[in-house]
């Protein structure tokens, strides 16, 4: 079974690349692929430049943290995070003396304890992670003593307790509630900051995608729909499946002809249009395509001939803002339309709105945005 096809992709050291797309679409067979975990039917996978697609996970130097956390229950917070150091670290047999005097001292006083140079080195690593990742008090305790949170912070500071060459995180956030989720966001993004690990981290949220990356890349049906930085995707969508997938609300899209002049048609409603997108219109004309504008693009306005009219379906008011789901009467068509929280509107009311002329993505009848010109 083909999951990922004619894939390639180039991630940039320290980067932080967020893997997005809807379920199945293949972005959490790529990162068993870069772990090692599954090897690729063709094509090769470089670390470096150094080619891994034959190398076991263990010599490949990456850190992978899973979205079941993956915590050794008989072991403490502490020897979870020294696992993977005392694993991933050869000894020479004058090393493997100190470790044995030291695991046969660990119990005395500490005035009489024999720590070998490993293990002071094992320690002064967990204690940094630990610090960073507030988890002191924890030290002692089970992985069954421990939350949600404090789990997930257990693995992160597992994987990076190894200063490995990448990190690996398949949605290591979806067990988590959503104020566990904003505030662990923040700290993934905070440590990788610090640490400057590359970092490639998979996700089927793309609020996360938007609020975490450096850049992303959005994946369906296992190909590569689109790399960019997170507002070069939200605001210059490479296909259709981008511009619907990222973005909340999403991207309203009206099917329009592009009529003489240089004008953009709804029916026979004439749609405001300016800029580069005058110039991208000039030759197009006769042509069928999917005009999208984002929710905030769209303002509440005075009745116009210029303007058009909706009926309110549904309002959500999120305490800072409102988003208004409304109905064109120009076509029949749903719209998400992003609002100040007052006044309150109400199902059934007709509202007139402004459509932003210099705001409007444009796809061809493939589904591919029209190239502009010209940034807008």
């Amino acid at each position: 079974m083909e999951v990922l096809r004619k894939l390639d992709l180039t991630i940039k050291d320290g980067e932080f690349l967020v893997l997005v797309g809807p379920s199945g679409c293949g972005k959490s067979t790529l990162l068993r692929l870069l772990a090692g975990l599954d090897r690729p039917s063709s094509g090769e996978i470089l670390i470096g430049d150094r080619p891994v697609s034959r190398v076991r996970p263990a010599q490949r130097d990456v850190a992978m943290v899973f979205q079941s956390y993956a915590l050794y229950p008989h072991l403490s917070v502490r020897d979870n995070l020294s696992f993977g150091l005392r694993r991933s670290q050869s000894r020479s047999p004058w090393q493997q003396l100190q470790d044995q005097f030291s695991r046969a001292t660990r119990g005395w006083p500490p005035a009489l304890r024999v720590r070998s140079s490993r293990e002071q080195q094992i320690t002064e690593q967990v204690q940094t992670v630990t610090k960073a990742l507030e988890l002191e008090p924890l030290l002692d305790r089970l992985p069954k003593e421990l939350s949600g949170g404090q789990k997930q912070r257990v693995a992160l500071g597992r994987a990076m307790a190894r200063k490995p060459a990448v990190f690996l995180m398949d949605e290591p956030l979806s067990n988590l509630d959503a104020k566990l989720r904003n505030s662990t966001r923040t700290r993934i993004v905070e440590l990788q900051r610090a640490l400057g690990t590359t970092t490639v981290y998979v996700t089927h949220d793309q609020v996360e995608a938007m609020t975490m990356g450096h850049r992303i890349a959005v994946l369906n049906a296992g190909k590569l729909q689109q790399l960019g930085t997170p507002m070069e995707l939200y605001n210059w969508p490479s296909n259709l499946f981008v511009a619907q997938f990222i973005g909340s609300p999403p991207m309203a899209l009206l099917p329009v002809c592009v009529g003489p002049n240089a004008t953009l048609l709804l029916g026979d409603r004439r749609l405001p249009v300016e800029g580069p997108l005058v110039q991208a219109l000039s030759s197009l004309e006769g042509q069928q395509l999917t005009a999208g504008l984002r929710p905030e693009g769209w303002i509440l306005a005075p009745a116009t001939n210029r303007n058009l009219t909706a009926e309110v379906s549904h309002c959500e008011v999120l305490g800072n803002e409102q988003v208004i789901t409304c109905r064109l009467l120009e076509g029949d068509h749903l719209i998400q339309v992003r609002t100040p929280p007052k006044p309150l509107y109400q199902p059934t009311q007709m509202v007139h709105l402004s459509p932003d002329p210099r705001g409007w993505r444009l796809f061809d009848g493939l589904g591919n945005a029209v190239a502009m010109p010209d940034t807008i």
